[in-house]
């Protein structure tokens, strides 16, 4: 194959995921934003209070709906699921551009629940990975988009994030440069992922093929530094 045929059947196995999966249909904003795109600001921490960009209550609910197919199946020892697949996107017409993929995992490494997954709908400090606390997206996001974190939290990769998403940071009143979109799905073992020749894959193969295929298509826009094609 030629170079833009590569590219072209690459194109149309991320279209094809993207439909089948309705990747625009199934998702929330990323955040909770006012009619300016400015996102709100909420104050987490009991001893040593800390500002915090705010996620939309849609997502909150889709993360929660989500998880907790992952904890019955836990639960019932059915063992189908594997964990939460979910992407950061924007969208130009029809089309998912993708900033961030990632994936929560339903097992810890020495527990049978991931702590990432457990309590969501109580407790928000990791969330599926978007949890407040630092080490997290939307802390460590936080922390450099928003005033007064300690200067230990502030990191380039998410600096990166801070740069592709806002309009300036740090900032009191963060804007967004465009509407930016969430998008998860508890991830069942016996799904198709991208590349339908696989067949069924687990979470962690298809994690690294949507990556691999993004970065590929998207290399300016998606923020994934592992699996990715750029230095």
């Amino acid at each position: 194959m030629t170079e833009p045929q590569v590219t072209g059947r690459r194109k149309a196995l991320w279209d094809a995921f993207c439909h089948n999966q309705k990747i625009t249909e199934n998702s929330s904003p990323l955040f909770d934003t006012d009619h300016e795109s400015i996102v709100r600001v909420r104050q987490v921490g009991k001893t040593l209070s800390r500002s915090i960009l705010s996620r939309s209550e849609s997502m909150e609910a889709r993360v929660i709906a989500e998880t907790n197919i992952l904890l019955k199946d836990i639960e019932h020892n059915n063992e189908q699921y594997d964990g939460l697949i979910y992407m950061m996107f924007t969208r130009q017409n029809d089309d998912v551009i993708p900033l961030y993929i990632g994936k929560a995992e339903s097992k810890g490494r020495s527990n049978p629940v991931s702590a990432n997954i457990k309590d969501v709908a109580r407790v928000k400090d990791k969330f599926a990975r978007w949890g407040d606390n630092y080490q997290y997206h939307i802390g460590d996001l936080s922390a450099s988009v928003l005033p007064g974190h300690d200067a230990r939290y502030v990191t380039l990769k998410y600096q990166h994030w801070a740069e592709s998403l806002f309009v300036s940071y740090p900032a009191e009143r963060p804007q967004l440069k465009q509407d930016i979109w969430f998008w998860c799905k508890a991830w069942n073992k016996n799904n198709t992922g991208i590349w339908p020749e696989f067949g069924p894959i687990r979470l962690t193969f298809l994690e690294y093929l949507l990556i691999g295929v993004a970065s590929s298509l998207f290399p300016e826009t998606l923020l994934n530094r592992e699996g990715h094609s750029r230095v």
